[in-house]
């Protein structure tokens, strides 16, 4: 079934015998160049393939799926629609269908089988203005309740939408004064871990971070990091929240641990710095929550271990519990390119392999090895 013919034999020889410490390594094992803006890859669940999404220089949408096959990427299908891509998740999909869920410069939200791209199989005109991030729960497997898609938007919107109910978000966060909305940069699902509980959380290019509970309709938690954030991501969509990674501009990332909110001072964070410019994307590895791999704007990734804390909550001389946050290591890191890193994805079944796209208009497919060991 998961047939990745790309890890068999002689490769993971070949990956070995480069180790020259305990570290896990980063191995670049496919490099493409393509002629198109990379914006969004995405593995198509249970499979050696992988979507891509980018901007032809004429400015129209480019939908591609490649496979992996004996080191060799072989292109399956591609498809060039009216208006360029900017992001998609399979993440409110099931495993047998795997349809993919894309926004594009318009606006416009799409879900395609990828076996019949002519025509979507739902569209909706979701936002005035480019649909800069989405994320799917419900589907996969992961998380409970409903299929949901989340977008955010340029013109600062947030919107729920439920795949089987047309034309209509099933939550709308909007801002109230349209002339000083600011950009809604990232979203991300997270505390879905039973049928009622989900959450949203959002980031903006004026650094707000904003954490929507979707089953009270309100804001459950805000904050300000001072820099555009750039990706949000929680160590897991279908458990009670636990940590939160958001990047930003300026060099650095915030960790905040969720389990435990104080009155006052909100959840406990800490913030490093990396890649020395733009801290464009972040993942959580699906195998292993307290790992994740970062894409910066020099071109680099960088793979960290968050390390919890002998004791994650304590008492304020009020009584009142607040967290402790743990520390994060660099556990390695890698140059792939001399333009950013922009987008990046784990694949869900084999630990270990990822692909990332960068602006150099080339998408690579990497290795990272010895995570079992961390």
């Amino acid at each position: 079934k998961f047939a990745l013919q790309c890890l068999h034999g002689s490769l993971l020889t070949s990956c070995c015998t480069m180790d020259t410490t305990d570290k896990p390594q980063l191995v670049e094992h496919i490099h493409k160049s393509l002629t198109l803006t990379v914006n969004d890859v995405k593995w198509v669940p249970c499979s050696a393939r992988f979507a891509l999404l980018g901007t032809q220089p004429r400015g129209t949408g480019a939908l591609q799926v490649y496979a992996l096959n004996h080191g060799k990427l072989e292109p399956m299908m591609e498809t060039e629609k009216q208006h360029g891509f900017k992001c998609g998740t399979f993440g409110a999909s099931s495993l047998e269908e795997r349809h993919f869920a894309t926004g594009d410069y318009e606006g416009r939200l799409a879900v395609w089988n990828l076996e019949h791209v002519d025509l979507p199989i739902y569209s909706v005109k979701g936002h005035t203005g480019m649909i800069n991030a989405i994320d799917g729960c419900g589907g996969l497997g992961v998380g409970y309740g409903a299929p949901e898609i989340v977008t955010g938007g340029r013109d600062g919107a947030v919107k729920v939408w439920d795949p089987r109910q047309k034309d209509v978000p099933v939550a709308s966060l909007e801002p109230k004064d349209a002339e000083t909305a600011r950009d809604c940069w990232t979203v991300a699902f997270g505390n879905s871990f039973n049928s009622e509980e989900r959450c949203v959380c959002a980031g903006y290019d004026n650094g707000d971070i904003k954490l929507y509970d979707l089953r009270t309709n309100s804001i459950r938690w805000e904050t300000n990091v001072k820099n555009g954030i750039c990706s949000i991501d929680f160590d897991r969509k279908d458990i009670q929240m636990n940590k939160l990674v958001a990047t930003t501009l300026e060099s650095q990332f915030s960790l905040f641990d969720l389990r435990t909110y104080h009155p006052k001072d909100g959840f406990e964070s800490l913030t490093e710095k990396a890649h020395k410019s733009t801290v464009w994307v972040s993942k959580h590895l699906p195998q292993n929550r307290e790992i994740f791999m970062t894409g910066g704007g020099n071109g680099s990734i960088n793979l960290y271990k968050y390390s919890y804390p002998a004791q994650r909550v304590i008492k304020d001389p009020e009584g009142m519990e607040k967290g402790v946050m743990g520390t994060v290591e660099l556990l390695n890191s890698r140059t792939f390119s001399t333009q950013p890193i922009n987008s990046f994805d784990w694949h869900p079944d084999k630990e270990g392999l990822c692909v990332f796209g960068s602006f150099d208009q080339s998408v690579r497919v990497g290795i990272v090895t010895k995570l079992s060991r961390v």
